[in-house]
């Protein structure tokens, strides 16, 4: 009696194996498209030429370019908030967390070329609805709005303060401020120690 041949993998089992190497080709083309050439000039079936794959396969994974989009923008965000959240780990003042944090976004920026400025479009997705996604500096607002919350409620910031108008202002001033210092080649830490100063001496108690 001979051994039985081994029974080949059925093509439902063949995808699976592919699913998660498939999907990081297609965040990983998608990131650099988007980067690229921006959201409106790039296309499903660009996404799926640069990772390699058959532009059938795009569908997979997403219902469209915008879901896509948002999920690259997701991506961003929670990197960011990781590096964010390493860098201010050891702060024990007010004054340094700020610092700490403000120098974790340039170092994220430093280190991913263009992937904010790309992710920050997002204003300007419209779905099917006409609902409007969540602009990405409109969350890290919210998410500043949380910092300063905390910070009230464990001293290190004057009460009376709305923390939601507070943190879209914070996030309002470190991306204008960002933009104006690349435009006219301020130095970064120039950037940082001003506004760390300037935001510290608003928020103290």
């Amino acid at each position: 009696m001979g051994t039985p041949t081994p029974a080949k993998p059925s093509i439902t089992s063949r995808q699976a194996r592919r699913k998660p190497e498939s999907l990081a080709k297609i965040k990983k083309a998608s990131r650099k498209l988007f980067v690229e050439r921006g959201y409106h000039a790039t296309r499903p079936q660009d996404i799926a030429r640069e990772a390699g794959l058959g532009h059938g396969t795009f569908y997979l994974y997403y219902e469209d370019k915008r879901a896509c989009f948002l999920a690259f923008v997701e991506d961003a965000r929670a990197e960011l908030h990781s590096h964010i959240r390493n860098r201010v780990a050891a702060s024990r003042s007010l004054e340094e967390t700020i610092s700490a944090t403000l120098n974790a976004i340039y170092e994220y920026s430093d280190a991913h070329p263009g992937v904010l400025g790309a992710a920050m479009t997002d204003e300007a997705v419209i779905d099917a609805e006409g609902a409007q996604a969540v602009p990405l500096l409109l969350r890290w607002g919210r998410d500043w709005a949380q910092n300063v919350r905390d910070a009230i409620r464990n001293g290190s910031a004057v009460q009376g303060y709305d923390a939601d108008i507070v943190g879209q202002a914070i996030v309002g001033a470190i991306h204008q401020c960002g933009s104006e210092g690349d435009r006219v080649g301020r130095k970064r830490q120039e950037v940082v120690d001003n506004l760390t100063r300037f935001l510290v001496r608003a928020l103290k108690p």
